[in-house]
């Protein structure tokens, strides 16, 4: 999409599909609803199993039409817009060569040819984007996510304001439950404790959007943002550089947040809503990723290693002892398998196997 007004910024919307191709094709019926025009739509695909790029490209070509996973949300996505939706797909080895696509395209499809993790496959679409001369933001947005139509441009608004008085910043939105939509999900993202390696706090999690919120206070309490939905400037991503993708998944949120916090501010605009299904792609369960799949276990403490070895030395005792306490607590909870498995982590073990 694009609009004649130079004065609206580009973004350049990354989605990573693995697997979830009925996910996918509902946030981008939500997408092609935004009233904010100057965008093109770059989904990942990071070596899905299932025919996901098949079905999107059926999808784009008006071949396939998009179910709401809840009636209550089918209003964001329903009816479909008309097709067919102008697309390219490309491999991630012409990412690499810079192979040139028109500006005008909707929709770019890029199969990274593995799967390269939340860090990596999305690091394949932020490359493609730097490539291209016009992009000044890049809008990291997850899947399994529904957006309202002026989600983005509540966010654009809020970050150029910001800037506009000389605070540098990556933006981040209000994110409900879909499943449960007058249900806080995260206030832009959550607090970390460098000690233990937790994150201790998702901020506004389960409250009422009908209360009482001070966002201004929630904005100071942020560590990091949620990758479900991060808007980035193009100089963020050139200065700072892409995620790491050593972490393959979960806490990479947290590195980039902490090699960035001199010289970028985080905030979220509240008026930014965008519904998230918590991550059922792999089986996690809620933001702060309590109990979620023995993978997402896996990753999320293991990470806490590798952030703790990068930025807080010191701390690498605490963590161990507090995964060491979490493999305990499962074998009490009866979850042998779990326990020995955070027993492995804690001890070094660095490669998932289910």
């Amino acid at each position: 999409m694009t609009n004649n007004s130079n004065s609206a910024p580009r973004v350049h919307i990354v989605i990573l599909n693995w697997n979830g191709w009925k996910d996918s094709i509902e946030c981008l019926e939500s997408v092609l609803r935004l009233d904010y025009q100057n965008y093109q739509i770059v989904l990942c695909d990071n070596d899905s199993q299932d025919g996901s790029v098949e079905k999107i490209l059926a999808w784009a070509s008006g071949e396939l039409l998009a179910d709401a996973a809840s009636e209550m949300m089918a209003k964001y996505s329903q009816p479909p817009i008309q097709k067919p939706l102008g697309h390219q797909v490309l491999s991630a080895d012409d990412v690499s060569s810079n192979r040139e696509v028109d500006s005008s395209t909707p929709l770019v499809i890029i199969r990274t040819g593995g799967n390269l993790g939340f860090a990596g496959g999305n690091n394949v679409g932020m490359r493609y984007a730097l490539q291209q001369p016009e992009c000044d933001y890049v809008w990291l947005l997850n899947n399994d996510t529904v957006i309202l139509p002026d989600t983005l441009s509540h966010m654009v608004n809020h970050s150029r304001q910001l800037l506009a008085s000389g605070v540098a910043n990556t933006c981040g939105s209000v994110q409900r439950y879909y499943y449960f939509p007058d249900k806080i999900q995260a206030l832009g993202g959550f607090r970390y404790n460098a000690w233990t390696g937790i994150c201790t706090a998702t901020l506004g999690m389960g409250s009422s959007i009908d209360g009482e919120i001070d966002h201004n206070q929630y904005r100071e309490q942020l560590h990091a943002i949620h990758g479900c939905s991060w808007l980035l400037p193009r100089d963020f991503l050139e200065s700072i550089g892409l995620m790491e993708e050593r972490y393959f998944l979960y806490y990479e949120e947290i590195d980039w947040a902490l090699r960035s916090k001199d010289a970028y501010t985080l905030t979220y605009a509240d008026q930014a809503i965008v519904y998230h299904k918590e991550g059922g792609s792999i089986g996690s369960h809620s933001i702060d990723r309590r109990r979620g799949s023995l993978m997402s276990e896996f990753y999320t403490n293991r990470n806490k290693f590798k952030v703790a070895r990068k930025f807080f030395p010191l701390s690498i005792p605490v963590v161990f002892s507090f995964v060491l306490l979490i493999a305990f607590k499962r074998l009490l909870e009866g979850d042998a398998k779990r326990a020995w498995m955070l027993t492995k982590v804690a001890f070094g073990k660095q490669r998932f196997n289910s």
